[in-house]
């Protein structure tokens, strides 16, 4: 069962790790090969394990979807935070009542976002620079010094321009320049005015000869394996969101040989 794709920091690029129930099967290795993710019909929720006819939001039953607070929608709305109420209070505390960074990153072009985990959010959206701005105490304030900020830069990343390799050419920390100064004053103690830029290389040499994007619910994602960037896998016929299959039964091949079936 695909669970998630793991992405770490390596010595010259960023290393890739595919992670099919408990096993991890090392990706960067593999490039310049042939692969194949095959379904094998089956789909099993990520948290509890039950098997389920849909998912929803990467890999959750429908119980798991209404019961656990990650599925909520504060999750994707953080302005919208609701502790008071949170369905799994300790869950609360331990993920959205802490420190949270506000930043910019460059995948196509300036976005702003929030995360817990740097440089981990950076990465999952193949930026190849990013900085901190603002570490703010808990994550609706993250949230609401986001929603404040889009009124400037955009929080979308266009997902076939940053595979193109298509980066706009603005200066990052010029961008944080012209932005802090607009930050409103409730939020001013929190500001990170000398963070360093952090960049970042994808084990993806060239651009996606086809950014048609592979569906395992239509058929086998197979071909030769070009590269990874963001949450993606390039091959040679398409690319795949590994997320969005969160929870599917696959059967993995690398040169022809299976490597895993989970």
């Amino acid at each position: 069962m695909i669970r998630d794709l793991l992405l770490r920091i390596g010595d010259e690029v960023v290393d890739y790790h595919l992670l099919l129930d408990e096993q991890e099967i090392a990706l960067n290795p593999l490039i310049g090969g042939r692969v194949a993710i095959r379904f094998t019909g089956e789909k099993r929720c990520i948290y509890c394990g039950r098997k389920a006819s849909k998912l929803f939001n990467n890999g959750s039953c429908w119980p798991c979807f209404r019961r656990l607070a990650v599925n909520d929608l504060c999750q994707v709305r953080p302005t919208l935070c609701h502790y008071e109420t949170c369905r799994e209070p300790e869950w609360g505390d331990a993920h959205c009542m802490i420190p949270t960074y506000v930043y910019l990153a460059m995948s196509s072009d300036v976005k702003v976002g929030i995360t817990r985990s740097l440089p981990g959010r950076w990465l999952d959206q193949g930026a190849v620079e990013a900085v901190p701005i603002a570490r703010v105490p808990n994550r609706k304030m993250a949230g609401e010094l986001e929603a404040y900020l889009t009124q400037f830069v955009p929080d979308k990343t266009n997902w076939r321009r940053m595979l193109k390799g298509e980066v706009a050419g603005t200066d990052l920390l010029a961008e944080r320049s012209r932005l802090l100064p607009l930050i409103p004053e409730q939020f001013r103690p929190y500001i990170l005015p000398d963070e360093p830029l952090r960049r970042f290389t994808y084990p993806l040499a060239a651009p996606p000869p086809k950014l048609t994007a592979h569906d395992l619910e239509k058929g086998d994602a197979e071909g030769v394996l070009l590269g990874m960037k963001g949450s993606y896998l390039v091959l040679d016929t398409g690319v795949l969101n590994v997320p969005k299959f969160a929870g599917y039964v696959v059967s993995f091949e690398a040169g022809g040989a299976e490597m895993n079936r989970g």
